[in-house]
């Protein structure tokens, strides 16, 4: 075992020993001028890699970082596009107002600033906290509002204190106008602000760079769906900052491209004329020109103001708007779904004859009631000593419930579902509108889904031999939009073909003039046969003639029109209980519907130089149906009127299923 005992020293390990010759010495200092020249050497090697590395390599990336904080992007917004209708008459617009405008890189004391600007006009807490969200967004040398709209007023208080007022304007800014205000609500939808959910999904989108500056969004309707055509494209300044971030130059600006006008299919004349016809009531009307699918008038009542929510709707209105409880902000005709009553039994006349379940010369004995075999429960007919002797055209014509009954008990429901499918019944129609209802086709599949829940019985699952009779007459399960049933009445008065239904008719590019146009869809052609489709047509247009439903209606019309009135009931009524309107609150009363086409008739009969002009919507009631008789009767000077079909009801009740 060896042990050190001597110890070893870090300086005497460093100090040198004393040069014993002068060659020494030399030789000693030439090592140290070596080391010390190769230590130099290293360092500077160090350095220069790093400079290459930064200069050479990096020099693209550190040098947009260099340019970024030199050069900044402030964004131009681009004016928003406008609405108009199919003659041009504006239903949208922009409207140019003063904004009291801040820079918050101009003013040396900003709350001090602000409490100035206080004192000149009225700046209220939501003023502020807008303008608070906005600068946190934005840019300090950006122009930022703090109170819009100013009145001639004020400008001229801001106008005479500006000159002690650095980094505050007044400038023009374009405002959205929707001046048909609940005429079109429903239709042309509204802006609103951008908020956090918008940002989401414009970063998802990769669409976030175009709405820079940005501060409203199409919200619902047209507004929304057609958004990107209505945006435009935003410009760009490139401007000079100091180390500051003031603005010292303009270098370079590329203007924005502002959105494109929207030409739509629909007539602002019969829009008017149909939110006028239904007066106080609440209901839906939808007007569609089978040929090409294009929407001549859209109608939801009650509707609501627009205007109301682009710079944000207060919580007062908002909480009356809410509470109202005529439901203003439901869109009946796209979102309402209701049992259609006996504007059903035409299309379940298709479905018997198509399939071949019936022949036009069928006849039933009607008592005024059907009953299932071993059964005493009665299915009810509208006239309680029944229609007599009733054939299929009868029915439609004196709208037999009794026939339709027996029909849907006959065919069954897997008959019945996949014939009606071929009017789009049950399936969104596509329309260029946002959320619209699917609407309910009943079948033994539908039903299983709806009552799976762990809550209902294994019997309300399954499909009972009496949920199909009630389908017959349009009521059960049944539940449709007024849109779909427009639809299904375009499909029928177009032969079977269907064509997807559209608002917009033309996309216009107003900077280059450009135009696109809304091409009609063909979806798809039934194939239904010629004779078929003639014999109920001609039926439905019976019901507007002596001896029809709604031959009240028929009886002064300049021309021939083919419908089909219907009733639906919201409760039920006991057995042997009679309906007394009068008893009941208005919104347990029952939906009065009307679908009509015109001109009506069979096919030859249609060909007078006016099926270029058939259009379809509807309107209320079995005995009280004004709104689609009247629109029909109020068509282009010169011209005869264009058919129609919709639906209104006395009261409004979703059926949500």
């Amino acid at each position: 075992m060896f042990s050190f005992r001597r110890r070893f020293s870090f300086a005497r390990l460093l100090r040198s020993k004393a040069p014993q010759t002068p060659q020494e010495s030399d030789r000693q200092f030439q090592i140290r001028l070596l080391v010390a020249f190769g230590a130099i050497l290293f360092a500077f090697g160090i350095l220069f890699t790093r400079f290459v590395w930064l200069q050479v390599f990096q020099f693209d990336h550190f040098s947009t970082l260099a340019q970024q904080n030199r050069i900044s992007f402030v964004p131009i917004v681009p004016n928003r596009g406008l609405i108009v209708d199919r003659n041009g008459v504006v239903l949208v617009q922009n409207y140019s107002a003063y904004t009291l405008e801040l820079t918050p890189s101009k003013i040396p004391d900003l709350p001090a600033t602000l409490e100035e600007l206080g004192r000149l006009v009225e700046i209220t807490p939501r003023d502020l906290k807008r303008f608070r969200k906005l600068k946190a967004e934005s840019r300090n040398f950006e122009s930022i509002p703090l109170k819009l709209k100013l009145t001639d007023d004020e400008v001229a208080r801001v106008a005479a204190e500006s000159y002690r007022l650095p980094g505050v304007e007044i400038n023009a800014r374009l405002f959205r106008d929707y001046p048909y205000k609940d005429q079109l609500a429903h239709v042309v939808g509204y802006i609103g602000r951008i908020n956090q959910r918008d940002k989401d999904r414009l970063d998802e989108e990769e669409k976030s760079a175009n709405y820079r500056g940005s501060t409203h969004i199409g919200k619902t309707g047209l507004e929304a769906v057609y958004e990107d055509e209505l945006h435009g494209q935003t410009g760009f300044e490139e401007v000079e900052t100091d180390a500051g971030g003031r603005a010292i130059r303009t270098l370079r600006r590329t203007p924005p491209v502002n959105g494109k006008t929207l030409r739509l299919a629909l007539d602002i004349r019969l829009q008017q004329k149909a939110f006028e016809l239904f007066g106080d009531r609440r209901g839906a009307l939808v007007a569609i020109e089978p040929a090409t699918g294009g929407v001549l008038a859209f109608v939801s009542k009650p509707g609501f103001d627009p205007n109301l929510f682009v710079d944000g709707i207060d919580s007062q209105s908002w909480k009356d708007l809410n509470e109202d409880w005529k439901r203003p902000l439901i869109n009946r005709a796209l979102r309402g779904l209701y049992p259609p009553g006996s504007t059903f039994k035409p299309f379940m006349a298709m479905a018997a004859l198509e399939s071949g379940f019936r022949d036009p010369g069928y006849t039933i004995a009607d008592p005024g009631y059907f009953t299932l075999p071993g059964s005493s429960h009665r299915f009810r007919d509208s006239k309680p000593a029944g229609h007599g002797t009733v054939n299929l055209f009868k029915s439609i014509q004196v709208s037999s419930d009794t026939y339709y009954y027996k029909l849907a008990w006959d065919m069954g429901i897997d008959r019945i579902a996949p014939e009606l499918a071929k009017f789009g019944l049950g399936s969104v129609t596509g329309i260029d509108l946002d959320h619209e209802a699917k609407g309910v086709l009943p079948s033994k599949e539908w039903k299983t889904r709806r009552f799976a829940a762990k809550r209902y019985r294994e019997e309300h699952r399954r499909w009972l031999p009496a949920d199909v009779v009630p389908i017959g007459i349009g009521q059960g399960y049944n539940a449709y939009t007024p849109l779909q049933m427009a639809q299904a009445t375009a499909i029928l008065a177009n032969n079977g073909v269907v064509f997807k239904p559209h608002v917009v008719k033309e996309i216009v590019d107003t900077q280059t003039g450009t135009s696109t146009l809304v091409e009609p869809q063909p979806v798809r052609d039934n194939h239904f046969k010629p004779q078929h489709v003639d014999f109920v047509k001609s039926a439905m247009a019976a019901v507007l003639k002596p001896g029809g439903t709604a031959a009240r209606l028929g009886g002064n019309l300049a021309y021939e029109m083919a419908g089909k009135t219907g009733t639906a009931q919201v409760v039920q009524i006991k057995q042997g209980a009679k309906y007394n309107a009068a008893a009941l609150a208005e919104q347990h009363r029952d939906h009065s519907w009307f679908i009509a086409f015109a001109p009506g008739g069979r096919a030859e009969d249609r060909h007078r130089g006016h099926r270029r002009k058939r259009r379809l919507g509807g309107s209320s009631g079995s005995a009280d149906c004004p709104p689609a008789d009247r629109l029909l009767s109020s068509g282009r000077p010169g011209c005869q009127p264009a058919g129609a079909a919709a639906r209104a009801t006395r009261c409004r009740r979703c059926i949500r299923i």
